[in-house]
């Protein structure tokens, strides 16, 4: 993969379960820190259109051509808003790589699941169906997953994307935008 390439970054707002959507930012960044395009959707506080919403933002941007991968900040946004990584590859015909600072604790994540959803079986399932790698990043690991490429692709572009730190810059590019929209200002890490 050339050097500057370029990738579109998702994270949501932040939210409290007393909402019913939380914006959700795109960021188009030429690796390794270079904004080209924002993306702005929303999507709903523990909801099941986080894919759909991710896939339309992807097609209706002028700017899909562009974009060589996808990173997401998990497998979920706005709670448990769980986004397929398979399928999101599948309808947009781009790599997604999610990243994730640390190993989720799946035995929590299935009884917070079964306590909050009819549907807990389905949400689960597409969580578990994968399992997360862990990368050294010269900092702290982190763990991902990807769908639609190579697991060493992956990395290649983690690293490329990293600037100071462990996380992606694209990614914290759209943690700020998307926490700006959400609260008027940003606070806090990716």
């Amino acid at each position: 993969m050339k050097n500057q390439v370029r990738v579109l970054a998702f994270d949501d707002g932040p939210f409290k379960f007393s909402d019913t959507h939380t914006p959700l930012v795109g960021a188009l960044v030429r690796l390794p820190n270079y904004v080209e395009a924002v993306l702005v959707g929303k999507v709903e506080v523990d909801g099941t259109d986080a894919g759909e919403v991710v896939a339309k933002l992807i097609h209706d941007s002028r700017y899909k051509e562009q974009a060589k991968a996808v990173l997401l900040d998990g497998a979920a946004v706005g709670g448990f808003n769980v986004i397929d990584i398979d399928a999101l590859s599948q309808e947009t015909g781009l790599p997604v790589v999610t990243v994730t600072r640390d190993e989720p604790d799946m035995n929590a994540v299935k009884s917070a699941l079964k306590k909050n959803f009819d549907d807990w079986e389905a949400r689960y399932g597409i969580l578990s169906r994968r399992k997360l790698r862990k990368m050294d990043t010269g900092y702290n690991p982190i763990c991902y997953d990807c769908a639609g490429m190579k697991p060493s692709e992956a990395e290649h572009i983690i690293k490329k994307s990293i600037v100071r730190g462990a996380m992606p810059e694209p990614l914290r590019i759209a943690h700020i935008i998307a926490a700006a929209f959400a609260r008027g200002e940003s606070k806090g890490r990716a």
